[in-house]
């Protein structure tokens, strides 16, 4: 082959890495842009009322907190992946209805959350934790759940530091970074893709200052030291049902897990109502329903 010919497709070639690194680059940009959103004012139904709070790394956090009757628990309501609040709202107002406290947040880089980037999960386990302190103080005899549905879910189980939970769901919920980028690649460009998953995990220092190895919530969901309830749907391409029974095996007793007959990577309350609030709610029954302290002042609910 003439030098001149070989030296033109080496070029060709060159120029398509350059312009597949660029894609590959903004990609992962638009990935871990905030999506950000105005909310507003709580539902009445809820009779709750709007809250800030500040992370350690000094993110302002806000969402809605909805008193419930003494000693039937509170509730960390925790959305997913460019989601806010209002994701967890059918939920909250069951919750309301049995009585119990619901808590619900904005992640950072959500709705009217702080925060500069989306970080799967490593940095929005900065509110999981001033989320539940914030219980701790509000409501400080009662037992405390959290309610995680994918991102909100990885954000728990990487939470550091985090005050005691007595009970813990889990819905859809990724085990590794590297399972997720590669479900995410073969799903929207085909099996081939899942081979690029690499080089945009690669990203995550440079754009995120944050590494893969942190966002293994798999090597964290045995910590939880609590009841746990793993739900994910049967037919979920974006968590494949394996994926779901690794994480399952890999977490400490006592434990559960209920795949979703057919449902995909949904919201598994819309999905299957009756169910979801048959089998959660007793779940969070048998684990909120006794006080763990005698409060100075009753707190005031009306249903």
């Amino acid at each position: 082959m003439p030098m001149r010919r070989l030296a033109r497709i080496l070029l060709v070639i060159a120029a398509l890495a350059v312009l597949g690194a660029g894609a590959l680059w903004l990609a992962g940009r638009e990935l871990a842009a905030p999506a950000f959103r105005a909310i507003g004012a709580p539902p009445p139904v809820l009779q709750a009322r709007q809250i800030q709070l500040v992370t350690t790394s000094d993110v302002l956090v806000s969402g809605w907190w909805s008193p419930g009757r003494p000693g039937l628990g509170a509730v960390l309501l925790l959305h997913g992946v460019r989601g806010d609040r209002r994701q967890m709202l059918q939920r909250a107002q069951l919750l309301h209805r049995q009585g119990r406290g619901a808590l619900l947040i904005d992640l950072p880089g959500h709705g009217e959350s702080g925060g500069t980037a989306i970080t799967f999960g490593w940095r929005e386990s900065e509110a999981v934790v001033a989320a539940l302190e914030f219980l701790a103080k509000e409501v400080p005899c009662e037992r405390r759940a959290v309610i995680g549905v994918s991102l909100g879910a990885a954000s728990t189980v990487l939470a550091r530091g985090r005050p005691r939970i007595d009970a813990v769901v889990l819905e859809s919920m990724y085990p590794t970074i590297e399972d997720a980028v590669a479900d995410r690649l073969k799903l929207h460009l085909g099996e081939w893709a899942g081979g690029l998953s690499p080089l945009l995990l690669s990203q995550l220092p440079l754009q995120l200052d944050i590494t893969a190895q942190q966002l293994r919530p798999i090597d964290h969901i045995a910590e939880l030291h609590a009841p746990l309830l793993v739900i994910s749907g049967s037919n979920d391409r974006h968590t494949p049902a394996a994926e779901t029974q690794r994480l399952f095996a890999a977490a400490a007793e006592p434990k559960s897990l209920w795949m979703v007959p057919g449902a995909g990577h949904v919201d598994l309350f819309d999905f299957a109502p009756e169910d979801y609030t048959r089998r959660v709610s007793a779940f969070l029954a048998s684990r909120l329903e006794s006080p763990t302290c005698i409060p100075d002042v009753a707190a005031s609910f009306t249903p």
